[in-house]
């Protein structure tokens, strides 16, 4: 349909606990592979700013590790569900065949979630746009996606996420997530969770910045994503990576 091949990455087991403290210094991220350094939304060239991300599993969780270079490290927004994107900010975006999650963070460890669901199937009681807090979506940046509009229940908490962010000084900062596996049962269709071996998710990941390397605002801002999507819109699905379980420890990856 867009004529990109989405990234693929091999996602592998803790070889131990992981810390929620956002330092990525247990062996198990010291050795999980690194993502390619992210690209710019449209056009596919680097960043200016070095922004990877690392994943891991265990029997309880799926973990996200991001190490976002920055000089001048910028946030202003310390509200729970403020517009995180609105900020310097890293984000996750985890989909299933008709919904997709995602989430957002800035320096502050302030988030932001939305629960999407397409309005070509059927919603549960459970989201009913009548009694939740919600907004629509056709696409972003002047992309509309041909499957039309999605519903985005803004009031949707991550059951069990834990997150942190490290302040690295003037080279940047690092996340850590914790998302434990029940939550994504609304995404799994069928799926194991946690997965089996060999399992394929697609998972993406990215970064917008507000200001440039002197600190002056740069509307609407740079997008930066795990691979391009030729459109300035973080909500394809068809491009998000190919994320692939395997029980292999990342450690003994290596």
């Amino acid at each position: 349909m867009y004529g990109i091949n989405p990234a693929p990455y091999t996602c592998y087991r803790a070889a131990g606990p992981i810390t929620i403290d956002g330092k990525l210094d247990e062996p198990s991220w010291l050795a999980a592979p690194k993502s390619n350094r992210f690209v710019d939304i449209v056009t596919g060239e680097p960043g200016w700013y070095d922004t990877r991300v690392a994943m891991l599993w265990d029997d309880e969780h799926l973990y996200f590790g991001f190490t976002a270079e920055e000089p001048h490290v910028h946030a202003t927004l310390t509200e729970r569900d403020s517009r995180i994107y609105e900020d310097n900010d890293l984000e996750v975006f985890i989909a299933g065949a008709d919904a997709y999650y995602e989430f957002e963070i800035n320096a502050l460890n302030t988030i932001y979630e939305v629960f999407w669901i397409w309005k070509d199937v059927p919603l549960t009681p459970e989201f009913d746009p009548a009694k939740r807090r919600t907004m629509t979506l056709d696409g972003v940046g002047g992309h509309v996606h041909p499957r039309g509009e999605r519903w985005g229940f803004l009031d949707w908490d991550y059951p069990g996420l834990r997150h942190a962010v490290h302040v690295d000084g003037t080279r940047g900062w690092s996340v850590e997530l914790a998302l434990p596996w029940k939550g994504l049962e609304l995404l799994a269709d069928g799926r194991a969770l946690p997965p089996n071996d060999g399992d394929v998710w697609r998972i993406d990941c990215s970064r917008f910045q507000q200001v440039d390397v002197q600190g002056r605002p740069i509307p609407p801002g740079a997008g930066w994503t795990w691979n391009r999507h030729g459109h300035y819109d973080s909500h394809i699905p068809e491009l998000f990576p190919y994320v692939t379980f395997s029980s292999d420890s990342a450690i003994h990856s290596k």
